[in-house]
């Protein structure tokens, strides 16, 4: 099923004012990230008119509307109002001209207005719209922000994704989603991921039972969404297996067609997997500035070799 957004949403999250419309044109279902700037409209050309898109009027678009005959321009705005159409916005704090008034009325479409610049605007609409229509997908796991890094815990059952966000929490750092973590594309390089909200600040500790974060340690414990950015997959240690002791090994995982760094623990009694994420985490973004111990390393190794060799 597609996702949808209703307009009430929109008016709420970017605080528009409602010039007109009851709390039933509110609820006009919103289906597309587009929004279209309908210049072409209004001068009769609708040929391909994207009547499902939200209609954003700025400065160019008023200024072009006040020039029209208002006979013209109550016929035009009135072609403009289909049944899906989800509403009119006007950037600027500019005065909607009455005949979009009388034509949106006509058909119970709202008309809103927004005291921001027309780019600014479409910028933060299209941000809104694009997180909320993509498609979501769920991943087994415990998103964790650690140092303002996203941080997807995996792993298989019982293995203490749970218990370690917890002690994740209690170190500073906070919780976004437990268990199952709402993943979606925000760009072809940049995955979202959030709690399901069922499970928003809720965490299951086996032996305990569900707890509430938020309640237990404060607002500033829990996030609402985060950037997953690296994947830490927790793996039951075995002496019979040869792990990566250099990090040269490390790999990627694609969750919802974006490929994401993963790094594999192994945890067995008496490992702190806590602090170990941290130091992951920590050590994920010195690469990404720049900075890779392991070649640091081996740049060492190498220079020591050519030493020993020439003596």
């Amino acid at each position: 099923m597609a996702e949808t957004i209703r307009v009430k949403e929109l008016v709420d999250k970017l605080s528009l004012e409602v010039v007109t419309g009851d709390e039933e044109s509110l609820t006009r279902i919103i289906t597309t990230g587009d929004i279209s700037r309908p210049g072409l409209e209004l001068t009769g050309y609708f040929n391909y008119y994207s009547h499902d898109r939200l209609q954003l009027f700025g400065n160019k678009e008023i200024t072009f509307a006040e020039r029209m005959m208002p006979e013209e321009r109550l016929m035009v705005l009135r072609r403009m109002c289909s049944d899906d159409t989800p509403a009119f916005i006007v950037s600027r704090g500019l005065t909607p001209p009455k005949e979009m008034i009388t034509a949106a009325s006509e058909r119970n479409i709202p008309v809103l207005s927004s005291p921001i610049s027309t780019s600014r605007l479409l910028g933060e609409i299209s941000s809104f719209l694009n997180g909320g229509l993509a498609p979501r997908t769920s991943v087994h796991g415990v998103l964790v922000d650690v140092y303002g890094l996203g941080v997807l815990i995996q792993g298989d059952s019982g293995i203490g994704k749970s218990e370690t966000a917890l002690e994740l929490v209690k170190r500073g750092h906070r919780l976004i989603a437990d268990d199952r973590v709402d993943v979606y594309q925000q760009d072809e390089l940049t995955l979202v991921g959030e709690p399901p909200k069922i499970l928003q600040h809720l965490i299951e500790i086996r032996g305990i039972g569900i707890i509430d974060v938020m309640n237990l340690f404060g607002a500033s414990a829990v996030r609402g969404s985060m950037p997953v950015q690296l994947v830490v997959y927790l793996e039951s240690w075995s002496k019979d297996k040869k792990y990566d002791r250099l990090g040269s090994g490390n790999t990627e995982v694609e969750i919802a067609e974006v490929k994401i760094p993963q790094v594999k623990i192994p945890v067995k009694t008496g490992r702190n997997v806590a602090i170990i994420i941290e130091v992951a985490a920590m050590n994920f973004r010195a690469r990404t500035m720049g900075y890779d111990a392991t070649k640091t390393f081996e740049n060492r190794l190498t220079q020591l070799i050519e030493e020993n060799s020439g003596q």
